[in-house]
């Protein structure tokens, strides 16, 4: 049977096609082993589509010596290699940036699990073919199963061989298609004996090691099974799009319907038997209906305990919920395309599968397509587990009803002797009223002792001749069905809304606690507030105590995370959180190590006082959640169960997304770390050789040319030294001044101070540098005391007159002012150099940036930087402007805080 696709659907698809942007279709050739053949048939169909007219063109082709590979590759364009030099060799790399340049509708790259050259721009040839699909450029690849990364592990086992190279399955699953390129074991060990794979000295090796017969089997075996699940998910995905509700027997598929009874895992091993028979995969479904949801704990147990030896029988297990099980059924059967579905017999009465319909029945009529399966529900010994105690009987719903209808009953008595004109009819409603009453508050038992009481009360009471149930019109005895009709059907009507509302409720509790988790890990970053709050929403959300494990150390054995002192000792007072005893910590271990679940309720080490689940990320496992519930039914139920593991799931994705965060932080900190490092060991080498030689240079002129040299040029050479040896001093100086501002180590020690003086000083120091340029000081009168360190201040003057003095024309004149406010001082230095460069008035501050016109200044740009650590350490501000006319000028402010001490004029003499 085949339907119109839903309206909503294509316009979904037609929207994400249009906003989609144009991306290149790759086709992969996939192969159980090297000397298959995948090169030459991506050749052979490269030159199909090369003689239709496509543009084609051969990025890298590996032919390992090939003849008849290498004959293929003629006619067809090839890019040249890019070439890089890597210790001492040169390595010829595919050209990503020149396969972009050419832009061919289908570019050839062979081997796709390739690794690069280290000074590649990515660092697998993989990479580089996602960047080529997302500029619109179709790619043929090959690939071998062993380099796919979910079957890394399998093939070491089978070969004894762990492949390094691997391709992550999302580009399997990327694939437009896939062609598997076949050879039996005994052709591909003959192209290896005719040395067609390798030199024929290789080949002795590889038929004794990985190509062995046995090895190619079992490649070959998982290979045609990747290629079948990549056809299979093709087929799904064009029955969908196509909204194909009829079943395909492409390949048998089994679904096992389980329900709550002691024979759900008498279902689950027969489904496995047929299977196995049957080669087929097979699922494990359970449908959470309103009326289950009510069923009592042990019912739900045996649910559970069924769901979890599916599992471990291999079966993909789904719980659904919905208000008619055979809906739900079907509906999955169809979307898996099952062709085959077991259920068991039905258990209920005859009369109850008339009344009421049978599921079995119904099933098999709609069904369709599908075999149906029904097993007899013998009851088999069930195995000692954890068990929750019965729900006691609702005698008090049964004695609520009487007494609803007593009370019912008297009020109507009531009126009809005040008022003998009270109509039957409203009595009538009266009953049905409570009917639907009892049975929304108390259920379905007591609802239909209600109705049945209800009859009886209103013929004894209300019918002629009353106080007797006899009837002197037979035409009651119709008033009388009818009224238990529509007294049955009311109360089953409310109590099946009422358990419609409470599945409803319990679904949107589930969902609700799953949103504000996966709400509030979305808005955290850090792992401990990540961690945190996971806490807290589990703890809140099963009432149960927690605790989180991480691995620590190269061993990576599991801790708990967080420690006992501080928050975490916070969260054991409120009992959020417990502390696991050795015993616990190994079990948590164990299910670290083999990603499952184990603990209380569970077959595995089921003596635990706590069940413990794996948190696995999408790279491996980051850790183990563990809860110690104070009823343990809620994480052993069913719907708990996968709402814990969706918990779970959540935690590690958040965990394992803040912990890829501080990774990628720590890998951007060590990139500037060595960006700094070089820039440090390129500028401090070039800065402090330039003085060094200099003073070499001077001084072995000096000694080897003393006598013959007239003394104004030793003067002038003892000059340089000096000069020379004052700026080496400056430059380390600056270097460890900012190691020690990085490091916190500098410390302010404010005085109030005139602060003409602290400009004096510098100036008197400076003189000999500042010798060829005139310095106007500027500096109101009466200017008040500063709070400053004069040492550092002094520091900054000098940073900043030197910087004034070597970006400004020789000359040129350098001004310093300062002007004084109620809250701080304004100091200035300016110059009539170039300016500065639009959008370096803050990058000038920064560690070894250096500004335009420093090709020929000398310095390793840290004097600013150290002047702007210096500033904000006494709580200023420190800025750069271009000034008006041309030039810089750098201001800093110096707060005014406290008072000023009370200078005393000195007696005359």
């Amino acid at each position: 049977m085949q339907q119109r696709p839903d309206s909503d659907a294509i316009l979904d698809q037609m929207r994400q096609e249009t906003h989609a942007p144009a991306r290149g279709r790759l086709k992969i050739f996939f192969g159980a082993a090297p000397g298959v053949g995948k090169t030459y048939a991506m050749l052979s169909e490269a030159r199909e589509k090369q003689a239709a007219g496509a543009d084609v063109l051969a990025g890298v082709v590996e032919t390992h010596g090939r003849a008849e590979t290498e004959a293929l590759l003629q006619g067809l364009a090839l890019l040249p290699r890019r070439e890089i030099a890597y210790h001492g060799i040169v390595l010829r790399e595919f050209d990503l940036d020149a396969a972009l340049a050419r832009r061919p509708q289908l570019i050839l790259v062979d081997e796709l699990a390739h690794s690069n050259a280290p000074e590649s721009r990515h660092a697998k040839r993989w990479q580089d073919v996602a960047e080529l699909l997302d500029a619109g450029i179709s790619v043929y690849s090959t690939v071998n199963v062993q380099h796919v990364e979910s079957l890394n592990d399998v093939v070491a086992q089978i070969t004894g061989v762990t492949v390094r190279e691997t391709v992550p399955d999302s580009i399997l699953e990327r694939a437009d298609e896939i062609e598997l390129v076949d050879l039996p074991p005994d052709e591909l060990q003959e192209r290896l004996r005719e040395g067609k794979v390798y030199v024929p000295q290789q080949a002795d090796r590889a038929i004794k090691s990985f190509f062995r017969k046995g090895n190619l089997i079992a490649l070959r075996e998982l290979a045609l099974r990747r290629t079948a699940d990549r056809v299979d998910e093709q087929m799904r995905s064009y029955r969908r799009d196509q909204a194909i509700t009829a079943v395909w027997p492409a390949q048998e598929r089994v679904l096992v319907g389980v329900h709550a009874g002691a024979t759900a895992s008498r279902l689950v091993r027969t489904g496995r038997r047929m299977a196995m028979q049957l080669r087929a995969p097979w699922y494990v479904v359970y449908v959470e209906a309103p009326a289950e949801l009510r069923l009592p704990a042990s019912a739900q147990d045996e649910v559970l305990q069924a769901l979890r030896l599916a599992e471990q029988l291999g079966a993909e297990v789904a719980t659904l919920s919905g208000e008619h099980v055979v809906d739900e059924l079907l509906a999955f059967a169809r979307t898996h395309n099952v062709t085959k579905i077991v259920v068991g017999k039905p258990r209920r009465p005859r009369w109850r599968e008339r009344l009421f319909g049978s599921l079995v029945g119904t099933l098999i009529r709609q069904s369709g397509e599908i075999d149906v399966y029904v097993i007899s529900e013998e009851p088999e010994p069930a195995p000692t587990r954890l068990r929750a105690p019965e729900e006691p009987a609702g005698w008090n719903g049964y004695l609520a009803s009487i007494a609803v209808l007593v009370l019912i009953t008297g009020l109507g008595y009531l009126a009809r002797v005040l008022y003998p004109s009270f109509a039957e009819a409203n009595v009538i409603m009266a009953y049905l009223l409570a009917v639907m009453a009892v049975a929304l508050r108390y259920g379905r038992g007591p609802s239909i002792l209600a109705a049945v009481l209800g009859v009886l009360a209103f013929d004894f009471f209300f019918v002629r001749p009353f106080l007797t149930f006899v009837v002197s019109d037979t035409q009651y005895l119709l008033t009388f069905a009818a009224l238990l009709f529509v007294a049955l059907v009311v109360g089953t009507l409310t109590v099946r809304l009422r358990q419609q509302a409470d599945a409803a409720r319990q679904r949107e509790r589930r969902t609700a606690a799953l949103y504000a988790m996966s709400r509030d890990l979305a808005n955290v970053r850090e792992a401990a507030q990540l961690l945190r709050a996971a806490v807290r929403h589990l703890h809140e959300t099963f009432e149960s105590q927690v605790v989180l494990l991480l691995p620590c150390g190269p061993a990576r054995r599991l801790q708990p995370w967080g420690d006992v002192s501080g928050w975490w000792r916070e969260d054991v007072e409120q009992r959020m959180v417990f502390v696991p005893d050795a015993r616990d910590v190994g079990v948590a271990q164990w299910v670290y190590d083999h990603g499952q679940i184990a603990g209380m309720g569970t077959t595995t080490l089921p003596a635990s006082q706590a069940l413990y689940l794996p948190l696995l990320g999408v790279q491996g496992g980051v850790g183990v959640l563990g809860l110690k519930p104070a009823q343990p039914q809620r994480v052993i139920a069913p719907h708990q169960r996968h709402l814990l593991e969706t918990f779970a799931n959540q935690i590690a994705l958040a965990l394992e997304r803040a912990q890829l965060a501080d990774e990628a932080q720590r890998q951007r900190v060590q990139a500037e770390t060595e960006r700094l490092r070089s820039t440090l060991l390129s500028t401090i080498s070039h800065d402090l050789r330039t003085p060094l030689a200099s003073i070499t240079g001077a001084a072995s002129v000096l000694a080897d040319q003393e006598a013959m040299l007239p003394p104004a040029t030793r003067q002038e050479l003892a000059l340089a030294i000096s000069d020379e040896a004052d700026r080496l001093n400056r430059l380390v100086t600056n270097l460890l001044d900012m190691t020690r501002l990085e490091a916190g180590a500098v410390r302010v020690v404010k005085e109030w101070q005139p602060l003409e003086e602290v400009i004096g000083t510098v100036l008197q120091r400076l003189e000999q540098a500042l010798r060829d340029r005139p310095v106007a000081v500027e500096l109101p009168p009466g200017l008040t005391l500063v709070p400053l360190d004069g040492a550092l201040i002094g520091q900054v003057l000098a940073n900043l007159l030197d910087n004034a003095a070597k970006y400004a024309p020789p000359g040129s004149p350098i001004a310093i002012s300062a002007t004084s406010g109620p809250r701080e001082v304004l100091v200035a230095v300016a110059d009539r150099g170039a300016g500065i460069a639009p959008g370096d008035e803050q990058r000038i501050f920064e560690k070894f940036y250096r500004g335009q016109g420093s090709a020929g200044a000398a310095g390793a740009g840290l004097g600013l930087a150290i002047s702007h650590g210096i500033i904000t350490a006494h709580g200023g501000r420190i800025w750069a402007e271009n000034r008006p006319g041309g030039g810089t000028v750098i201001r800093f402010t110096l707060p005014l805080e406290g008072t000023p001490p009370q200078l005393q004029d000195e007696p005359d003499a």
